[in-house]
């Protein structure tokens, strides 16, 4: 039997209800609606806005994220950027401490061909492996100094920390020190402010200059005009939103604009019921929830367990019918970012029908 062209990716116009699952789903018009008002909302505040593609993969929604007015771009991994880079676009932040001879010589190709390309370090051999990879003061490479501004995860840990990176970046002629970044906890507005604060006074005391200081967060996404010092707001789940984002107030359910479809495949016993979507379709991070994703249209439904290819369904907190073998179903996720990396292409539709099929083009890309 032949198969058809755009199996197993539907064609446009197929109905949801005809798709092979477990497939992840984008609503085209909440995409559209997320990318909006984001972008309505730094351009009130004054606050450039660089989203992070690690959430979606795909040029085309970067092309939708530019066009809307994003200054440009935030990567994680050089792979990454080499996507992005190879898709046309010109002004690209990585936010990763970039370390050993193959990672730096992958950085210098991609400095050749980026117009803007920054990096960022928070310790002196990050700074050593850029300096002695970049020592053309023409075309030097920008740095931002990483500060943990209380999340404990990278970066400097004080302002005056900050500040003697700061002077080492630029000491060296291949690199450019062009300000400062934070990736705070939810609700660090105050401490990230008072950290900028006091690292800026202390470079403006040296001559140093500071033009850039970049912010970043999803779940503080319509806080950020609370950290008046920074310059950019930097987020990338707010694009298709997830369970976390809900529980957050960061978005309403309206917003969620990323759901994975799945079909039951079995009800074994009258309370539970299992589902295609495992570890390979619904991400496995938990983010403080007790379960692996959240079921609209079966309140009280809790996937308990999840193995390679099953999803395993508690159904005792459940009141009036419940699904059958066959049936589809639809969850949102926990954490969107992670099934973004676990597609190969992702389905986008409007009303109930799919309008387009896109390669998650960086998907893998992890270093």
């Amino acid at each position: 039997m032949s198969v058809p062209p755009h199996f197993p990716w539907p064609a446009p116009g197929t109905s949801l209800s005809d798709i092979i699952t477990p497939m992840a789903v984008i609503d085209e018009d909440r995409l559209s609606a997320n990318i909006a008002r984001t972008q309505s909302y730094m351009n009130a505040h004054g606050l450039a806005f660089r989203p992070h593609i690690k959430s979606h993969k795909i040029p085309d929604i970067a092309h939708q994220q530019t066009a809307a007015g994003a200054v440009g771009l935030n990567c994680q991994k050089i792979s990454e950027a080499e996507v992005f880079a190879d898709a046309g676009f010109t002004d690209i932040l990585i936010t990763y401490n970039i370390l050993g001879p193959v990672r730096l010589a992958r950085l210098a190709v991609l400095h050749a061909r980026v117009a803007t390309l920054r990096v960022v370090a928070d310790s002196a051999v990050t700074v050593a492996g850029l300096a002695a990879t970049f020592t053309d003061p023409v075309r030097p490479l920008g740095v931002l100094v990483e500060c943990d501004t209380g999340a404990a995860r990278c970066g400097v840990q004080t302002p005056a920390a900050a500040v003697a990176l700061a002077q080492s970046i630029a000491a060296h002629p291949g690199l450019r020190c062009d300000g400062l970044l934070t990736y705070p906890p939810v609700g660090g507005a105050v401490a990230v402010e008072a950290f900028l604060q006091d690292a800026m006074a202390r470079m403006a005391d040296l001559g140093l200059p500071c033009p850039v200081r970049s912010n970043g967060g999803s779940p503080d996404l319509f806080s950020a005009h609370l950290v008046p010092s920074a310059t950019e707001h930097r987020a990338g789940t707010y694009v298709y939103n997830d369970r976390a984002m809900l529980r957050a107030g960061a978005c309403g359910p309206d917003d969620l604009a990323m759901q994975v479809l799945t079909t039951v495949v079995s009800r074994p016993t009258a309370d539970r019921m299992v589902l295609d979507a495992g570890s390979k379709a619904l991400t496995s991070d938990l983010l403080g929830f007790a379960d692996h994703g959240l079921i609209p249209a079966l309140p009280g439904a809790r996937i308990v367990t999840l193995s390679e290819e099953h999803g395993v369904v508690d159904l005792t907190g459940c009141t009036g019918p419940l699904p059958q073998v066959g049936d589809q179903i639809a969850v949102v996720p926990n954490h969107t970012c992670v099934v973004s990396n676990l597609c190969d292409r992702m389905v986008f539709h409007r009303g109930g029908r799919v309008t387009r099929v896109l390669a998650v083009a960086a998907r893998g890309t992890v270093w």
